[in-house]
């Protein structure tokens, strides 16, 4: 359903593609927990320790297709997620995954936006503000950790500076390839994981946080009465 992936396809532009603040440490004698490992070996170590987390949050702003785009998710261990996006003027809208069950509820402005090239915007108005059943799509990898950190893109890397994220200590590692630099921020004390991802270059940049890892995640899919179905609206 071009809706459904063209909601899923922004969200993991900013999520699964950029995965920071720069700053300067103090403390020289402290211990690099790195030391030795080139910036892929401990791109692999950050994508195994945040994929291992099981559950995390991910916040973060950007641009898609030149265009504001804000998106905040909560992924659970077992695989299901909670979240919104915010596209401005083109609208909102809540996704939710819950097993093999997708729901999204968006306003107006994003149903008239999404559907615009369907032929079918002057429905729009009949989708507001309900929760709106489809079949999950796999390949999205909005959910999915697996996508989201998969360490065979994680290669080419330099280090760079060390610095912090939020109070955090950080290896900073970056990478660019065709007018697009990618910088990513490992956690150096405790577990190695993923803190903050920033792209930059004229096509749709970006920063994300990754924050909560294996905290607990409850997604609860709406009642059944609060969902409608995606091809009873199209054909009403």
């Amino acid at each position: 359903m071009a809706a459904n992936r063209k909601l899923l396809a922004a969200a993991v532009a900013c999520a699964a593609a950029i995965v920071g603040l720069t700053g300067c440490l103090g403390g020289d004698e402290e211990k690099d927990p790195f030391e030795g490992m080139s910036a892929d070996k401990i791109a692999d170590k950050a994508a195994d320790a945040s994929k291992g987390a099981g559950s995390f949050k991910v916040a973060g702003e950007g641009q898609q297709e030149g265009k504001p785009l804000k998106v905040e998710f909560s992924i659970a261990k077992s695989g299901d997620c909670k979240g919104n996006v915010d596209g401005g003027a083109d609208g909102t809208a809540e996704l939710l995954v819950s097993g093999k069950t997708q729901y999204m509820k968006g306003d107006e402005a994003f149903w008239k936006d999404a559907m615009g090239g369907s032929g079918q915007a002057g429905k729009a108005s009949k989708f507001k503000d309900k929760w709106v059943k489809t079949p999950t799509e796999k390949e999205s990898g909005v959910c999915d950790a697996d996508e989201m950190f998969r360490s065979d893109e994680l290669k080419g890397l330099k280090r760079e500076k060390d610095a912090e994220v939020d109070g955090e200590k950080a290896a900073v590692l970056t990478k660019s390839k065709s007018g697009k630099k990618s910088t990513f921020y490992v956690a150096m004390e405790g577990k190695p994981y993923f803190l903050k991802v920033v792209t930059s270059g004229k096509d749709d940049p970006g920063t994300m946080n990754f924050t909560d890892y294996g905290k607990p995640v409850v997604v609860k899919a709406p009642a059944p009465n609060e969902v409608m179905d995606m091809q009873e609206l199209m054909a009403s």
